[in-house]
């Protein structure tokens, strides 16, 4: 896909701050440091789109983006850093909860996991969730470029046994830093927009 235009429009932390346009929209979840932020900006080629953080579990809200005037993507915090207080994390998981349960734009979630990490109880909590919710998901495995090729095919056999469940469409391999899995991703969203 050629991105002609990205803007940012709100960092939203209740549904009546989310954007009102009925654009098909993808949201990106994952652990933190699990590579979303580098992926999003991979996606839409841009550098400096999504601000990434040194400090794992510092995006607070949901960040809106509006691409081509055509769709919306919804960058999620990350979930599972240890240092975040408890209040806080439970102040994520309402917010995600309304996000996840309410959002009728909402057509995917891109769930991405890091290709050299065992699932975690977080990990599979999340993929438990999409699937009570009826929520179609795209498994994304990222940092692919960090394995060697045996090494990747071990990791995704694990991780394909593990999250993929009746409402994953499908399963990608990427690498944010020679963009493998760029062309395939923007290929499933698109069909998945057109057909919404």
């Amino acid at each position: 896909m050629k991105i002609i235009s990205t803007e940012f429009l709100v960092g939203a932390v209740s549904a009546r701050q989310y954007p009102k346009e009925p654009l098909p929209e993808f949201a990106f979840a994952g652990r933190s440091n699990v590579g979303k932020s580098s992926l999003i900006k991979s996606l839409l080629n841009r550098k400096k789109l999504v601000r990434i953080s040194s400090t794992p579990g510092k995006t607070r809200e949901i960040n809106f983006f509006k691409i081509n005037n055509a769709m919306m993507f919804a960058d999620l915090p990350g979930y599972g850093f240890a240092r975040v207080a408890p209040a806080l994390q439970k102040k994520w998981k309402k917010m995600l909860e309304e996000y996840l349960g309410q959002r009728d734009p909402l057509i995917a979630i891109v769930f991405i996991v890091d290709i050299r990490r065992k699932p975690t109880e977080l990990d599979l909590t999340l993929k438990e969730w999409l699937e009570e919710l009826d929520r179609d998901y795209i498994l994304v495995v990222t940092k692919a470029d960090k394995l060697s090729a045996s090494e990747r095919q071990k990791q995704v056999k694990i991780i394909k046994t593990a999250f993929m469940g009746e409402h994953a469409l499908d399963f990608i391999i990427y690498s944010s830093k020679n963009h493998t899995g760029r062309k395939e991703l923007w290929s499933t969203m698109e069909k998945l927009a057109r057909s919404h």
